[in-house]
């Protein structure tokens, strides 16, 4: 609140709602993986895949993918410890709260450094803060700002309007957190009439299920757009963040968040009639739309749009230590077959590519 006192202490039942946020993303994301019944995690493979399958992953994740097998399994392991048994700590007393906080901290910090997940991380870490005292915190502080930052005993708490706003909001969004929390360990223990509640809910957006790589991609399918003037010489475009070129390297994109380029992934698992908007993105570049090439590397056809315009998919990984080095590549790829089929704009320059 905007006139409350910068000597008091922050209240409780929200700082309460803040921790439990952080335990049920974190937690969720764990369970999830289990009752998936996908393979890779439970046999702590998933990893051997995932730097290379993630949407965008960074150049750090190349060398990542390249250590053995052992390290994999490990690592996973590592990650269920985090997502399974740290979220406990956070309601834990205070120094095991601050290990877990540095746990759930270092976690994100590898999936930041391995993959561009627009601010997520930095939006986790940031509800990492809330687990730390002032006590603790001032010591990172110039001793001068830590000074004028040291709380005083704060007042004993009084009954107010606030409260009464406050207390039943927070019933409402912990019992929505228990029931989803309920939901993803499939336990039955709530009545019915509890998860209709949810439901009814959920489109308030009041408490959001949580649950992050529920399933492991194990292949990466890469559609690559091409234009041709005479349908028999195909010239690829070049997307600014998305793999291409096998001779780029990954970027570093986070925390922007490069949508087109995000979607892309998406769109290339499955056919492309399930993201409807990808033969709008083939029609905008056969008009030559000057808004749609400006989210591109490279335009091959400078001059004027081209007459064709196709979608193929190949198969990308990866390149394994000197196999990459020899040639420069960070990728390999095979081609796999025709994602779309060539179209041009015959009959009206506004017909749609069909």
């Amino acid at each position: 609140w905007p006139q409350r006192s910068p000597k008091a202490s922050p209240p409780k039942v929200p700082r309460l709602l803040l921790w439990f946020l952080l335990f049920r993303l974190m937690f969720s994301s764990g369970v999830v993986k289990l009752t998936s019944g996908d393979a890779t995690w439970r046999s702590f493979t998933a990893l051997e895949y995932h730097y290379y399958t993630q949407p965008l992953p960074t150049p750090i994740a190349w060398y990542v993918h390249l250590a053995p097998a052992s390290f994999q399994h490990a690592s996973v392991g590592f990650m269920f410890f985090i997502e399974l048994a740290v979220p406990f700590l956070i309601f834990a007393p205070r120094l095991w709260r601050f290990v877990g906080a540095g746990f759930i901290a270092l976690l994100q910090l590898l999936i930041a450094i391995t993959g561009n997940y627009a601010f997520f991380n930095l939006l986790t870490l940031a509800l990492c803060v809330p687990l730390f005292d002032d006590a603790y915190l001032q010591r990172f502080f110039p001793q001068a700002l830590a000074e004028r930052l040291r709380l005083s005993p704060s007042p004993p708490p009084q009954f107010s309007v606030r409260r009464w706003v406050t207390l039943p909001m927070a019933l409402i969004v912990s019992t929505c957190g228990l029931l989803q929390i309920a939901d993803v360990l499939a336990i039955e223990w709530f009545p019915p009439s509890g998860f209709q509640m949810l439901a009814d809910l959920e489109p308030l957006r009041i408490s959001n299920a949580y649950g992050l790589f529920a399933n492991m991609t194990t292949d990466r399918p890469e559609i690559v757009i091409e234009g041709s003037n005479d349908n028999e010489t195909w010239l690829a475009y070049e997307f600014k963040y998305k793999m291409g070129d096998p001779h780029r390297a990954p970027r570093w994109v986070a925390p922007f968040q490069p949508r087109l380029d995000w979607q892309m992934w998406f769109a290339a698992l499955g056919p492309y009639r399930q993201s409807p908007w990808f033969s709008q993105l083939l029609l905008r570049l056969l008009q030559g739309s000057p808004q749609v090439l400006a989210l591109f590397e490279r335009n091959p056809f400078p001059q004027s749009p081209p007459t064709y315009i196709r979608a193929v998919l190949y198969d990308y990984q990866f390149t394994m230590g000197s196999e990459g080095g020899k040639r420069g590549d960070w990728w390999r790829r095979s081609l796999t077959g025709v994602y779309f089929p060539p179209v041009s704009l015959k009959a009206s320059e506004n017909e749609a590519p069909r």
